[in-house]
């Protein structure tokens, strides 16, 4: 038979074969790739960490395993994080952090200012934007530092 009679069986295609069909673009085939591979670390991550919070029975024959999961909780947190999941932290109101966002709010934020200005000679510099550009004249010296 010609080689463009033949016809691949369907049911015969591969797990990569049938991503090839369904992402046509490289970008995107990578991209799948990659979401494959996080969720492959995040459910080894959590089973390794599910096991060391619990206890298996005997019979299993399992020996019981010591080790920290400290290492393994960072990297579930950290391929939780890739898919947008954030841990919330404990706060005193209950919505994840005492001041009630996270942040500090532009108030806040000016009362600093204003207190650090008061207390210590020094300049506070507000940066709005970026990019900024530190320009020197030539003529003038470099200031030394009085630390």
């Amino acid at each position: 038979m010609p080689e463009e009679l033949k016809k691949e069986d369907p049911k015969k295609k591969s797990i990569l074969g049938k991503m090839k069909e369904a992402a046509s673009d490289k970008e995107e085939q990578l991209d799948i790739l990659s979401t494959f591979v996080r969720l492959g670390i995040l459910v080894w991550s959590g089973g390794i960490l599910t096991l060391a919070y619990i206890q298996l029975p005997p019979v299993l024959g399992i020996p019981e395993q010591k080790l920290d999961p400290t290492f393994i909780a960072s990297v579930f947190t950290g391929v939780l994080a890739t898919f947008g999941v954030q841990a919330a932290k404990k706060g005193g109101n209950g919505n994840g952090s005492a001041n009630g966002g996270g942040g500090i709010s532009k108030a806040d934020m000016e009362r600093l200012i204003a207190a650090a200005a008061q207390t210590a000679p020094a300049q506070t510099i507000r940066v709005e934007q970026a990019p900024i550009k530190f320009i020197t004249n030539d003529d003038e010296p470099p200031v030394k530092p009085t630390v």
